[in-house]
């Protein structure tokens, strides 16, 4: 077929482009900024520039002009949803086909190397999605900070919060998470950490920081610390089961992929290997490759071929 190809991540912290060959071959690699936003405020333009800046910079490693290149097929995920984004990108980036789609797919492509599996992803929210051989799909979780993201790392810092308020008021069990909080806020208490999570000064992202010290507790022996890690571990090994158990039959050996910030944890990473490997034939490890890396394998698969990448680049 020749030609080249495209695959772009696109998510809330940064936007990622790979140009690989026929043949699977990386030629190229760019960053650009976040780009999950699109109507709102200056949106439009920050999504603009994100994908030139890191579609453009993948071109000029691979040796090609933006403006003139046409890929053979192009797959971009994107963590906002593709709908708001895909005439954006028709107007910048010429492909004889293009896949828009959210973030998850293409990370579960890139994870398991373009096999069926579930990605189970923890990071300060939570979901897990998977893909069978037929091509059926299903998820459980990714409901937000509000409803749902059990598991995640906003969570675990939320349940650390709660156990310090309550030793705090005299009706929970001893806990280093109280002092340890504290001390990493500056808070004069919980009752005043509580309340600075509502303000500007602790965004969600910080929040969700501050489970490293839970996971530091907890290595260190705190109990209270160690039952919230294994809770979370437990919830999100139940929405790993309940997609598993939507596509696919008992008996299929199932790749099951962790990814995200709340997997740095040891504690709360070999917990829920333990707890899926029990529950049912599954293999429970690391990504094969990053997301970006997943978008190329798709659109690789969008034109009928399944190359094996060679010289992928480190990812960060």
């Amino acid at each position: 077929m020749g030609g080249l190809f495209l695959g772009v991540d696109g998510g809330q912290s940064s936007t990622t482009a790979l140009i690989g060959d026929e043949n699977g071959k990386i030629l190229g690699a760019g960053k650009g900024g976040p780009c999950n936003h699109v109507k709102t405020g200056d949106g439009r333009e920050k999504f603009a520039n994100a994908i030139r800046g890191c579609v453009g910079d993948a071109c000029r490693q691979a040796g090609v002009d933006m403006d003139a290149v046409v890929f053979e097929s192009a797959c971009l995920g994107f963590s906002g949803g593709p709908k708001d984004k895909e005439p954006l990108l028709k107007e910048m980036i010429r492909s004889r086909r293009m896949q828009v789609s959210t973030d998850a797919p293409i990370a579960l492509a890139g994870a398991t190397g373009g096999e069926p599996g579930i990605i189970t992803i923890a990071g300060t929210g939570s979901i897990c999605w998977g893909r069978n051989s037929q091509g059926r799909s299903a998820r459980a979780g990714g409901w937000g900070y509000i409803f749902g993201d059990e598991g995640g790392a906003f969570d675990i810092t939320r349940q650390a919060l709660r156990a310090a308020l309550r030793l705090e008021e005299g009706w929970g069990p001893p806990t280093v998470l109280r002092a340890r909080l504290l001390e990493a806020t500056g808070a004069e208490s919980a009752n005043d950490l509580l309340h600075r999570c509502y303000t500007v000064d602790l965004p969600r992202p910080k929040i969700a920081a501050l489970s490293k010290v839970v996971d530091q507790a907890a290595e260190e022996g705190d109990t209270v610390a160690r039952q919230i890690l294994e809770r979370a571990a437990q919830e999100l090994a139940e929405i790993t089961s309940a997609v598993r158990t939507q596509i696919f039959e008992k008996e299929e050996l199932v790749m099951v992929a962790y990814i995200g910030g709340a997997f740095k944890s040891r504690l709360l990473r070999e917990r829920f290997r333990e707890l899926v490997e029990l529950g049912g034939n599954n293999r429970v490890g690391p990504p094969i490759y990053p997301p970006a890396a997943g978008a190329l394998i798709e659109a690789y698969a969008a034109a009928g071929l399944r190359p094996a990448l060679s010289s992928v680049p480190e990812l960060k």
